[in-house]
C-alpha cells in the first residue's frame, strides 16, 4: 500500500535554486507545499508567484502552520532553522552538509536526538540506482569482505561563482571539501555500513580560486573574481576506520586532471566500480574455474532522480514511523555528524601537518 503523504503540510526555508528544485519534486510527489521562507524579498516574490503559496521573512511564522520543513539555506544558517524546527517537533529534511562548523553540527544533532520529529540530511547520492545495486551486492556477500573504498569527486574547472556564499569560509565553512567532499565521505562510509572512524590524515589546497587567470567555464553562478574566494578548491585524504577498513578521498572544484566521479568498493571476492554521475557500473574479479582468468561484468542501471527518491524516502519514513520510533530516527543526522567530524579532522590535519584522531 502506498503511504499517504497528502496530509503532511510542508514548507521550505531557503527559496533559491535548490529550494525551487525541492519544490518541483514536492509537487510531483503529491506532498502539499504550503509555504516558504527567505530573507531575500526577490526570492519570496518569485517563489510565491511560481507556486501560489504564502511566503514569509521569518521562519517562525512558517513553522506555525506546517508539519515538515526542507531547509536549503547557506550552511551557516542551518543551525538556527533546524534546531528551532526540531524543538517544535517538526520533521526536517536538511540539505547537506549538517552545518558550517563541527560545534554547530553537534548542536543540530543534539536537537534531532531529543525531538519527536524525523530528521534526515540530504545525501541524495545514496539513492542513485547504481549505489543501490552496489549496496545490495555488498549486503548479499557478492564482493566478499569490503575493506577499502576509493572515493573521487573531482571537477576540472568547476568552482561555484567566486564571491558567492559557497566560496566564503565564514558562511560555507570550507570549499570543495565541505561541498563535494561530504557527498563522497558519506557514500564511502555508507557502503562500509558506517564503521567507527578512528583517524584521518589529509591536505586541503587553494590553488586555483585565488588566481586572476582562472579559466571560468560553466557553473551555476557568475564569477566575481578571486576577491571573494578564501576556501579550499581541492582536498586529498586517507581515512582509517575500525577493523582496518579504509577510504582514500580525492575531491576538487578545480584541478589539472580530467574530471572523475569514480568510486571503487574493493572486496576480497570482487570489486564494484561505478561512476556516480554517469551511472556506469562494473564488477571485477578473478577465477580459477577453468584456466585462471579475470572476469569483468558490466551492469546496466536505469538513471533515476535521486532528489525525488530522497524526498520519497523522507516522507514515507514520516508516514510509516510509529510514535515510539519517530523519536529515535536520528541515524541520518548522527551519520552526518560523523561526516562533519571527518571534514573537521581533514582541515585540522592539513593545518597541523599530522594525522588526527576522530573523537567520537
Amino acid at each position: 500500500m502506498t503511504p499517504d503523504r497528502t496530509d503532511i503540510q510542508t514548507g521550505i526555508v531557503g527559496l533559491g535554486n535548490i529550494g525551487q528544485y525541492h519544490a518541483e519534486r514536492l509537487v510531483d510527489l503529491g506532498v502539499p507545499l504550503v509555504g516558504g521562507m527567505d530573507v531575500a524579498s526577490e526570492a519570496r516574490t518569485r517563489f510565491a508567484r511560481r507556486y501560489d503559496v504564502d511566503v514569509y521573512d521569518d521562519h517562525r511564522a512558517l513553522y506555525d502552520g506546517i508539519d515538515a520543513v526542507i531547509i536549503t539555506t547557506p550552511n551557516k544558517y542551518h543551525e538556527e532553522y533546524a534546531v528551532d524546527a526540531f524543538e517544535r517537533g517538526l520533521h526536517v529534511l536538511l540539505e547537506k552538509p549538517l552545518a558550517h562548523s563541527i560545534d554547530s553540527a553537534k548542536r543540530i544533532a543534539e536537537a534531532a536526538a531529543a525531538s519527536d520529529g524525523v530528521g534526515m540530511v540530504g545525501f541524495n547520492n545514496r539513492f542513485a540506482n547504481t549505489v543501490r545495486i552496489v549496496k545490495n551486492r555488498i549486503e548479499r556477500g557478492d564482493l566478499g569482505d569490503v575493506t577499502h573504498i576509493e572515493a573521487n569527486y573531482v571537477r576540472r574547472r568547476g568552482i561555484p561563482g567566486r564571491g558567492s556564499w559557497f566560496t566564503r569560509r565564514q558562511i560555507a565553512g570550507g570549499g570543495a571539501l565541505i561541498d563535494l567532499g561530504v557527498h563522497a565521505i558519506d557514500l564511502a562510509l555508507y557502503l562500509l555500513d558506517y564503521p567507527a572512524v578512528e583517524e584521518v590524515t589529509g591536505v586541503d589546497r587553494g590553488e586555483f580560486g585565488s588566481r586572476e587567470e582562472y579559466a571560468y567555464l560553466d557553473m551555476w553562478a557568475e564569477d566575481a573574481g578571486p576577491g571573494g574566494f578564501d576556501v579550499d578548491d581541492s582536498a586529498s585524504a586517507f581515512i582509517r576506520c575500525g577493523d582496518n577498513r579504509t577510504i582514500s578521498l580525492e575531491v576538487a572544484w578545480a584541478t589539472n586532471r580530467p574530471a572523475t566521479h569514480e568510486f571503487v568498493a574493493r572486496g576480497t571476492d570482487a570489486a564494484a566500480r561505478f561512476d556516480l554521475l554517469e551511472g556506469d557500473l562494473s564488477v571485477h574479479s578473478a577465477s580459477k574455474a577453468g584456466p585462471d582468468h579475470l572476469e569483468d561484468t558490466t551492469i546496466e542501471a536505469r538513471q533515476n532522480d535521486t532528489h525525488s527518491d530522497e524526498q520519497r524516502a523522507f516522507f514515507d519514513r514520516i508516514v510509516e514511523s510509529d510514535s515510539d520510533a519517530v523519536g529515535t530516527c536520528a541515524d541520518s543526522v548522527q551519520e552526518a555528524l560523523t561526516v562533519q567530524r571527518l571534514v573537521d579532522g581533514i582541515y585540522r590535519s592539513s593545518e597541523e601537518g599530522r594525522t588526527v584522531r576522530i573523537d567520537e
